[in-house]
């Protein structure tokens, strides 16, 4: 994977009191909405544990929700990764990203993404095709990242404005925030 100064890639570092799947949801809608195409996927809940026992991610543009645990059963109680739908996924977001993206975004830098797994072959997709990379950082595998990015990243706080500031940097235009953003056929059309 080539990483250098010129790439656009931002890790949104997050501690344990911060939401960064409500902040990239927003994020990416706003984009949405201002006609831009971010792919890829957020977070759905935050981790396996008992305040949020889910497994699965929201796919960008659809918002489709899909369940990562390992018996589909368990996504309401249970927290081993399926590795072969995330294979899947990634498979999907791939061709999303061939199609035409302005963003990629990725949910997590975890213990998969640092292993050289999960979905990092979408990180690299993104960046040969100079796309720019939104991922969620946690603070305690920050240094893994940073070793996996050769340094070669932007570290945002886990705040909007951080997020706006970077996009502009990046992108050259503002993230128009619409409350009322339409997004059917039938609302466009109207």
């Amino acid at each position: 994977m080539r990483f250098d100064a010129q790439c656009d890639v931002a890790a949104v570092v997050y501690g344990a009191d911060d939401d960064p799947d409500r902040l990239l949801i927003d994020f990416a809608d706003d984009l949405r909405c201002s006609g831009l195409r971010p792919v890829g996927v957020v977070q759905a809940g935050r981790s396996c544990q008992a305040r949020s026992p889910r497994l699965g991610v929201v796919m960008l543009p659809g918002r489709e929700t899909v369940c990562l645990a390992a018996d589909a059963g368990a996504c309401g109680a249970g927290c081993r990764l399926d590795t072969g739908r995330l294979g899947e996924i990634a498979k999907r977001l791939a061709a999303a990203v061939e199609g035409g993206a302005d963003l990629v975004v990725i949910n997590r830098f975890g213990r998969s993404e640092a292993e050289g797994g999960g979905l990092i072959g979408l990180i690299v997709q993104a960046l040969d095709a100079e796309i720019p990379v939104l991922i969620a950082v946690p603070e305690r595998r920050f240094s893994d990242w940073i070793r996996f990015s050769r340094g070669m990243n932007v570290r945002l706080a886990c705040r909007r404005e951080a997020l706006d500031r970077w996009w502009q940097s990046v992108a050259g235009t503002a993230v128009q925030q619409r409350p009322n953003c339409v997004g059917t056929f039938c609302e466009l059309a109207k």
